[in-house]
């Protein structure tokens, strides 16, 4: 199908290989079905990546003359079940766009690779794939222009173990004990050198109560942290917004599987009634939906935790090979805490997950009492941590309202259970944040990471509040793809890999994960907020006020509202240009911030007079802004594009110092 050079290639694309020679297309070293002339056009469009092939090319290399007739049908087959093999769209490509009426483009980025030092090709692919998150391709050696940005402020605010439960316990290790049972059982062929893959779908409420939505879900998290935590050389498991975003699914386990890219799938079930609880649960193999595994568990309530020490140890054992001294050790303790300790802790991250001001409120009540109900219960102070962080990030409280809490809570329960990566993450976020302490914070991620591998915020934290204020970019955006590579349905972690690309000057991979996050949910408000910022770096500022306007409705503004600022801002842009837009948007946040009850953030006034030119001002409110703590924005002080015309200034280098940044 192609000449002797070419056949021979071995070709990558995100999570994609591609082998020419053997006519095969593999996704994390599992190859995916493939029809032979649907793989030839495949073939044609990667001779000339980024180039037009037109359709009158590929009629004449693959379709005889004889088969005229059924040529537009055939093309357009293939190019349809080549979309459905890379997750494509012809909507929103990010693989292959289609030129109406002349031809295709592949145009995700391929780069020509063998196998990684003599292994298998399935493990070259582990080693050299970049992320491919439902289509969206991010490589971090990607070549790219880099445009000097220059943005608004006001157009952008960021959002940025113990097993309590016996069942959950039980379930985590017996489905490590069979995956790997099953990896390395005799008889069969040895399996690649590399992590299975698992995906532990919300558990169903099989309650005649609603209300018990709160216990099933967070059945289901625990199971999923927990399981993360027992051998993560061996098992990566999906993290839970993912994990939920199949709740009452209609999806096949294939489909899913394909779509999360696991091994495994865990499939269960809940009822609690009175003073008992049944799960059930099994095990299924995504490459042939072969059952391998179910258990019941029905356990007296009251009783779920006093069992724990001896089923944990008893199942420990039958993975031991895989687990290290100090896990066995782990798993030998016994945890005892009250049953109504842990509802609440329950309700806690239920409201938690939400993530809106409201629904931050409750899980801090609920996390309370909590530890009011048992003071020893680590897993309820580490979520106390996670809340105040979050509510300052969203603007509930502030920094020094919110940060001191968060960093007590975190602490104490480190002191209680050093085990926990939640915990760890969480006090790193506040040092960085809150204390400006770098080398602490890095400890507490890197603590974090060590105990829990395959947490996607201790990722995510320490992209964003270490790697990306050190200045270590690469290091950033690699962090950043492995969150997304574990959470790849969580909107805030794809928002947050744009504006990691976008702090680090790759406009070119920011737009397309900003895209992305939109396609993944159009009233997501946020994504719009970072796109519009982005696109005042590319001088796009007609498309940007528009993005505005959406983000601005989809976070509470009517619609009225939010049309006449954005008509305001088109007439300032049209009359005055870039000048007259960034004044009018100063003008916008002093008047916002002279009214009743407004909130105004000293960061965000620093920025916007810093964008019209008043630098004495910006200087000013910078001052304040550090004052105040507002660590989420000024550790990204020195690359954040709303300051450039600062950086000469001797005032700017003596800031960041005083935040401990590198100059």
């Amino acid at each position: 199908m192609n000449s002797p050079a070419s056949s021979s290639r071995q070709l990558r694309t995100g999570l994609f290989e591609i082998d020419l020679a053997a006519g095969r297309l593999h996704k994390n070293g599992r190859r995916l079905p493939l029809q032979e002339q649907p793989f030839r056009v495949l073939a044609m469009l990667l001779e000339r990546p980024g180039e037009v092939v037109t359709r009158q090319e590929l009629q004449a290399r693959l379709w005889p003359a004889d088969t005229y007739v059924g040529f537009d049908e055939g093309l357009n087959t293939a190019i349809r079940k080549l979309r459905t093999a890379f997750g494509d769209s012809a909507g929103n490509p990010r693989f292959i766009e289609t030129l109406p009426r002349r031809g295709y483009r592949f145009i995700a980025p391929v780069t020509e690779t063998t196998p990684a030092d003599g292994l298998p090709p399935s493990i070259g692919v582990r080693l050299h794939a970049g992320i491919e998150d439902h289509g969206a391709v991010v490589e971090a050696d990607d070549p790219r222009p880099v445009e000097p940005p220059a943005t608004p402020a006001h157009y952008r605010r960021p959002w940025k173990k113990i097993l309590l439960a016996t069942t959950t316990v039980v379930l985590a290790f017996t489905l490590v004990a069979y995956i790997m049972h099953r990896h390395s059982s005799p008889g069969s062929a040895p399996p690649p050198a590399q992590r299975a893959m698992l995906a532990i779908l919300p558990f169903q409420n099989l309650s005649k109560d609603p209300g018990q939505e709160y216990f099933s879900d967070g059945l289901t998290e625990e199971t999923i942290t927990d399981l993360g935590q027992v051998s993560p050389e061996n098992l990566g498991v999906i993290a839970r917004t993912s994990a939920m975003a199949y709740k009452h699914t209609d999806k096949t386990v294939s489909q899913i599987g394909r779509e999360l890219g696991v091994d495994y799938i865990l499939e269960g079930s809940v009822r609690r009634e009175g003073g008992r609880a049944r799960v059930s649960a099994q095990l299924i193999r995504v490459s042939d939906q072969t059952h391998l595994w179910a258990q019941n568990y029905d356990r007296d309530l009251k009783d779920l935790l006093d069992v724990q020490n001896d089923l944990g140890r008893s199942i420990a054992e039958q993975v031991s090979a895989n687990l290290t001294p100090q896990r066995q050790i782990e798993l030998s303790k016994k945890h005892i805490v009250n049953p109504e300790a842990y509802d609440l802790y329950l309700k806690g991250r239920f409201y938690w997950n939400q993530r809106t001001p409201g629904a931050l409120k409750e899980s801090i009540g609920y996390f309370q009492e909590a530890t009011v109900k048992d003071a020893n219960f680590a897993l309820a102070y580490a979520g106390l941590a996670d809340a105040y962080n979050i509510s300052n990030i969203l603007g509930l409280y502030s920094p020094k309202e919110s940060f001191p809490q968060a960093k007590a809570a975190a602490m104490r329960a480190i002191e209680l259970d050093p085990s926990l990566a939640e915990a760890h993450a969480a006090l790193g976020m506040e040092k960085s944040h809150y204390e400006f302490d770098f080398p602490g914070a890095e400890r507490e991620f890197l603590k974090a990471l060590e105990v829990n591998p395959n947490s996607p915020y201790a990722h995510l934290f320490y992209s964003n509040c270490f790697l990306m204020p050190m200045g270590r970019t690469a290091q950033a955006i690699a962090e950043n793809k492995r969150a997304v590579e574990i959470d790849p349905l969580s909107l805030p972690i794809n928002n947050f890999m744009g504006m990691t690309y976008m702090l680090a000057g790759d406009n070119g991979n920011a737009y397309r994960e900003f895209q992305h996050t939109i396609a993944m949910d159009p009233s997501f408000p946020l994504a719009h907020d970072y796109f519009s910022w982005l696109l005042t770096t590319m001088g796009r500022y007609e498309d940007a006020i528009k993005e505005h306007e959406k983000s601005e409705v989809l976070s509470g503004s009517t619609p009225e509202e939010a049309a006449t600022e954005a008509t305001v801002m088109e007439r300032a842009f049209k009359s005055g240009g870039e000048k007259g837009f960034w004044q009018k948007h100063l003008e916008l946040e002093l008047e916002a911030r002279n009214q009743p009850g407004a909130k105004a953030s000293p960061f965000v006034l620093a920025a916007a007079y810093a964008m019209a030119g008043q630098t004495d001002k910006a200087f000013e409110w910078l001052e304040k802004g550090y004052e105040e703590h507002e660590g989420q924005d000024l550790t990204l002080l020195k690359f954040d594009p709303a300051f450039k015309s600062l950086r000469s200034d001797p005032r700017f280098s003596a800031m960041l110092r005083k935040i401990g940044l590198p100059e």
